[in-house]
């Protein structure tokens, strides 16, 4: 864990000017000295309930190739989860894949807020400073690209897919983005797998969804991108295909595609 100035998120900067933001949700299982592991053994924090496994990894490879700047989240989602809405009841669990977390219950109404404001509100706000930053400076509407990571068996049942690509409503990244994976026939492609992209309140919907932008979620499984090996291979995969999404003129206009979440 780290001690004295935490910050919550980190910035890699790159070409604002090409037009794309990449995001890191659960890069980091850190939590801030004073919650002393929120009551948890180490070994917990080895698990993807704390973090998604090898997505920090990708996505510094990732913005090192394309040459797009990125925001990482710094703190463990089982501080606060930024991926959720904050009226979300799994903003912060309780209970995460079996494990009870200690320091999560009970939850004082002071505290939860102390956590939006110190640590889920700073990373948005970074997020939405940067995709502002770069609509300015490219002069259109950003592609937004989020980085995560999947268990290959989830409560007993095996996932078929190496990697998912999530979304809601606007499909110009998504379904590009599908094909050019599924042209690979070692890969099984999950699409809106193994989640669903629909979630009002998370990242994609507040930044992308409700502005317009063109956006896409992909999760890819943790056993690949575990070492650095593997991280630096799926990057390597990835960066020409989000660099020949990023080329397409459609993806940087403003488009508003509705939310299968609920109106906007």
């Amino acid at each position: 864990m780290r001690s004295a100035v935490f910050a919550p998120f980190e910035i890699i900067d790159g070409d604002r000017k090409r037009g794309m933001v990449l995001l890191a949700d659960h890069a980091r299982r850190e939590l801030p000295e004073e919650y002393a592991g929120l009551g948890l053994p180490a070994e917990e924090f080895q698990r993807h309930i704390a973090y998604d496994i090898g997505v920090e990894m990708v996505t510094r490879k990732l913005a090192a190739l394309t040459g797009a700047p990125a925001v990482l989240a710094n703190f463990s989602r089982l501080l606060i989860d930024p991926n959720r809405g904050e009226d979300d009841p799994t903003l912060i669990r309780q209970l995460y894949d079996g494990t009870v977390v200690p320091g999560n219950y009970p939850m004082a109404e002071e505290e939860r807020e102390r956590r939006l404001e110190r640590y889920y509100r700073p990373y948005h706000e970074a997020v939405g400073a940067l995709v502002s930053s770069v609509a300015k400076e490219s002069g259109a509407a950003p592609f937004i690209f989020s980085v995560h990571s999947f268990t290959p068996i989830m409560q007993g049942h095996v996932r078929p897919w190496q990697v998912g690509v999530l979304w809601d409503m606007d499909h110009r990244a998504a379904w590009p983005l599908i094909e050019m994976l599924a042209a690979d026939h070692t890969l099984t492609v999950g699409d809106n797998e193994p989640y669903d992209g629909a979630l009002r309140g998370d990242t994609m919907f507040r930044h992308a969804i409700v502005n317009g932008y063109a956006h896409a979620l992909i999760e890819i499984r943790q056993d690949l991108i575990a070492e650095q090996a593997g991280a630096d291979d799926w990057a390597a995969r990835l960066a020409p295909i989000v660099d020949a999404i990023n080329a397409r003129s459609d993806i940087h206009e403003v488009r508003q595609f509705g939310s299968r979440t609920g109106p906007v």
